[in-house]
């Protein structure tokens, strides 16, 4: 950034509010004023040469330095007055709201175009924290699997999310949960996150309030979360394939999915109502059919089983409503449907139900499509996280929950392996490391199939890290890919059609 001095910086940072229709005009000075309060200035000067910076991330860094040096507490809560900067440039709910839908007019992906390229600028969507993340692919029979060290965002353990999901509400601080429209505009406390630069534009599913916002941690391109104007939890049913098609109708250009309803199986938040979308080709959305089926009651409708290592039903129709029709019976079917010799179980003796779906569904021209990935949370003596989750050995890698982005086909790891990994490498090349015991049995696995050289370790290491990513997926397939487990795959679809 060109030295500029701190009144050019202001005037560069109030330009950008009259630019993206935060102010008028006739509010600079008011705008100007209140932001020399929030840095600690008591004076202003016109400055003698303009001088043109429209980074805005570069402006709030000189801002928020000079707030430092002026006694603010800006390093022990940076998060918040991050936020709180932000929001002086950043559009009313009732402006981006009404923008939004003026732009949608004209095309839906003008809408978004304009929501996602501001959220950006007001650091809603935090781009530098997501440019951490550690990016890289892997090629495998199911296709190119995509696989991000999550450096952005600290993951949950499963357990912690399952507790999360049984915590009374009163006992939980306003707003209730970061989903909820009441974080739009707070400062922040209380274990919550700061949110004054926080937008949601409104839209309907079906007779429902919902709201559209983008992810602070995006871990793909125009990630959006598509929320529950009510607080409360997670339920597949037939509404939610109607949700799903309705938003469809409305942005035709993206995809959208809902986790799983159900702990280990599910995504993070358990406890509010809410789907993911976005713009991203998806390794799974690339996999064609692996063997068709017919389902007798919808003769006209196409099926299939995706070749993924996940168990996916994926559907296809010019009718939603067929689509809608199909999910719910599938769904249904699969809440209680058995196969002990594969260790599924649709409930267990004290009634508690361990068979859900994940969808995601996708418009393509006239015609839409949903799958549905068949999921079992049961645990057992032998696999005490889960049956159908990470065996114990991948661990190392990946424990988490797997969730509708990784059922997908991208992978979200935990950010400790930035460093484990390197350390890994030095183990394989021989050089003094401090590896993780964890990775012992792995490292030995790999040394003593492949030669590895400071040439090659890295790509061989991460090519390491791509197959373990493709037994987790496995791992938490219930029709396994193999001859005992399609078989099972096909007597589920005889199951379907009595």
């Amino acid at each position: 950034m060109e030295e500029l001095t701190i009144y050019q910086v202001i005037e560069n940072f109030i330009q950008l509010g009259v630019e993206n229709g935060t102010i008028q005009e006739l509010d600079v000075t008011y705008l100007r004023n209140q932001l020399l309060h929030f840095i600690g200035i008591d004076d202003w000067q016109i400055p003698k040469e303009k001088k043109l910076e429209t980074d805005s991330l570069l402006l709030m860094d000189r801002l928020l330095a000079y707030a430092q040096e002026k006694g603010k507490s800006v390093e022990e809560e940076k998060e918040a007055y991050e936020a709180a900067l932000m929001d002086f440039i950043t559009p009313a709910p009732s402006k981006i709201n009404m923008d939004f839908w003026e732009k949608y007019q004209h095309s839906p992906d003008k809408a978004t175009d304009y929501f996602y390229t501001l959220a950006k600028q007001v650091n809603q969507v935090k781009t530098r924290d997501i440019a951490r993340n550690i990016l890289f692919k892997h090629q495998t029979k199911y296709g190119e699997l995509e696989i991000t060290i999550n450096l952005s965002k600290p993951e949950k353990d499963p357990k912690a999310i399952a507790a999360e999901k049984e915590r009374k509400i009163q006992s939980i601080s306003y707003p209730l949960c970061q989903l909820c429209m009441e974080n739009e505009g707070f400062f922040g406390g209380n274990g919550q996150a700061a949110r004054s630069n926080h937008r949601i534009v409104r839209l309907k599913l079906g007779d429902e309030e919902w709201g559209l916002q983008y992810s602070p941690y995006a871990y793909y391109n125009e990630h959006s979360i598509v929320l529950n104007e009510k607080h409360q939890p997670m339920k597949i049913n037939q509404k939610t394939f109607v949700n799903l098609f309705s938003f469809l109708e409305q942005f035709p250009h993206y995809m959208i999915g809902s986790n799983a309803d159900l702990p280990i199986v599910g995504g993070s938040i358990l406890t509010h109502d809410h789907y993911q979308a976005g713009r991203h080709d998806f390794p799974m959305a690339k996999t064609d059919i692996r063997e068709k089926v017919k389902l007798k009651d919808f003769p006209e409708m196409s099926a299939g089983i995706l070749n993924w290592p996940m168990s996916v039903l994926r559907l296809t129709s010019a009718r939603k409503e067929e689509l809608i029709e199909a999910s719910q019976m599938i769904l249904e079917k699969w809440k209680i449907y058995d196969d002990k010799d594969l260790n599924i179980l649709s409930q267990t003796s004290d009634g508690v139900v361990h068979h859900t779906i994940t969808p995601i569904a996708y418009k393509h021209g006239e015609s839409y499509e949903i799958n549905l990935v068949l999921r079992d949370n049961n645990v057992s003596d032998e696999f005490p996280d889960g049956i159908f989750h990470p065996h114990p050995e991948l661990h190392h890698i990946k424990k988490e929950n797997i969730g509708l982005i990784e059922v997908m086909g991208l992978a979200i790891l935990p950010p400790r392996l930035k460093e484990e990994l390197k350390e890994v490498e030095k183990y394989l090349i021989n050089e003094s490391n401090e590896m993780k015991a964890i990775h012992q049995r792995w490292v030995n696995e790999l040394k003593s199939k492949d030669n590895f050289t400071p040439e090659n370790v890295e790509k061989k290491v991460r090519e390491a890290v791509g197959e373990v990513f493709s037994q987790v997926l496995q791992d938490a397939g219930v029709f396994k890919d193999n001859q005992k487990g399609q078989d099972g795959f096909r007597r589920f679809i005889a199951f379907l059609n009595k």
